[in-house]
């Protein structure tokens, strides 16, 4: 691993969820034999960036170990709730702020956010973000109709963390508030740039429930 590449982006897998449709956490869903987060380590490893799973807490790591055999330079963040009085309250937003936390100590420039439910990114996919990153605070993928795939995108580290720690403390947890619009912003196309490398854009596809894991093993085949 060179030093730029040390330094300018982690991979940021966010792992904390539940699905209440299937009634376990969704990195554990099984998909083609093997959990939903080992489909997304595998194609991540490829690349040359270290990679952070956010977990709520050392239980759970505990039992994730004990179920999936994950590659030893994989590495864990816990939640960090020193401005988050919420024992019992699991945000994304404050597995945003833990990971960017500890990202920003370790000296990271930016950090591509994924949710642990979508199994099938498309390397081709990753490795347009990463280049389309540079030179900008912020890369995300831009639908035509506007909307934009905010777990599915880089951003910048420092900033973010600033960021998540006021949206934290204001309590106003919408992940649509970490975008800031003065970062200096490059929106990718979905249609017109990503589409042509993932022809059924399977990249964006999350599993909420049953009806999506069948939707996403037709497109597997």
């Amino acid at each position: 691993m060179n030093e730029e590449n040390q330094t300018y982006l982690a991979i940021l897998i966010l792992i904390g969820g539940k699905s209440t449709r299937f009634g376990l956490e969704k990195a554990v869903i099984e998909f083609y034999g093997k959990p939903l987060i080992l489909h997304q380590i595998e194609i991540l490893s490829k690349f040359d960036q270290d990679i952070y799973l956010v977990a709520h807490s050392e239980e759970q790591i505990f039992n994730y170990r004990k179920q999936i055999d994950f590659p030893k330079d994989v590495n864990f963040i816990i939640d960090d709730r020193e401005i988050f009085d919420h024992p019992k309250i699991y945000k994304p937003m404050l597995g945003i702020y833990s990971g960017f936390k500890e990202l920003n100590k370790l000296g990271f420039e930016k950090a591509f956010l994924l949710s642990c439910d979508m199994p099938l990114i498309n390397p081709e996919v990753v490795n347009l973000m990463i280049y389309e990153s540079h030179g900008f605070d912020c890369c995300i993928p831009k639908w035509n109709n506007g909307f934009l795939e905010p777990f599915f995108a880089i951003y910048p580290v420092e900033k973010g963390f600033q960021k998540a720690k006021e949206i934290l403390i204001n309590e106003n947890y919408g992940l649509i508030n970490f975008i800031d619009k003065t970062w200096n912003i490059n929106y990718i196309s979905v249609e017109n740039a990503i589409k042509p490398l993932d022809k059924n854009l399977v990249s964006f596809i999350n599993i909420n429930g049953p009806v999506d894991l069948i939707k996403l093993v037709n497109l597997f085949k």
